[in-house]
């Protein structure tokens, strides 16, 4: 299963969540499967989808907030699994696809074959964790996975895509990103 294939799997199961795509061709291959105004695309920043979506979900205790997340993401910035799990926000729901390698960069390989991500987010604190490695064992734990109470973490085993970005550049700058998504949220932009 690739990064496509899965997000395949995950995609028809949402509905008003925010998603904050982790950068790179995460990004991309989230805005091809479904781009609404409440997608938050991190462009560059490596390391920081999950702490833009733990300050999301502290800051929208109403909103569900959904990252989807990378494990070389996960790798650079560790130190925001022991922050959500502290804060515990009721509503995050963190997904790490975890294909072993910087695929935005050339492929070059990460450590989770040897550092389980999944196991760092129970050890940090998170309310329950996941881990799934065939297509099967994904359509299974989606619908339960999204209905849960959070902080949660499902990490998703995939293969090493076709080389080749998953999708275009995200079209929207920055600024755009986060006007839309104050006015999905209710806020002024």
């Amino acid at each position: 299963m690739t990064l496509t294939d899965a997000l395949a799997l995950l995609v028809p199961h949402l509905r008003n969540e925010v998603c904050v795509h982790a950068n790179g061709y995460l990004s991309r291959a989230g805005h091809a499967a479904r781009d609404t105004e409440r997608s938050f695309y991190m462009i560059g920043s490596m390391g920081l989808a999950s702490s833009i979506g733990l300050g999301l979900a502290l800051a929208e205790p109403g909103a569900r907030v959904v990252v989807l997340d990378g494990d070389g993401n996960v790798l650079m910035n560790p130190g925001a699994l022991a922050s959500i799990a502290a804060c515990a926000p009721k509503n995050l729901l963190h997904v790490c696809f975890d294909n072993g390698a910087h695929a935005s960069t050339g492929a070059q390989r990460t450590i989770s074959d040897r550092v389980r991500l999944d196991e760092l987010a129970r050890a940090a604190g998170y309310r329950s964790t996941l881990r799934v490695e065939t297509p099967a064992a994904l359509a299974a734990a989606v619908p339960g996975f999204l209905a849960a109470e959070g902080p949660a973490f499902l990490l998703v085993r995939i293969a090493l895509g076709p080389p080749g970005a998953p999708g275009v550049r995200i079209p929207h700058t920055p600024e755009e990103m986060t006007a839309r998504l104050r006015r999905a949220l209710g806020h002024p932009a």
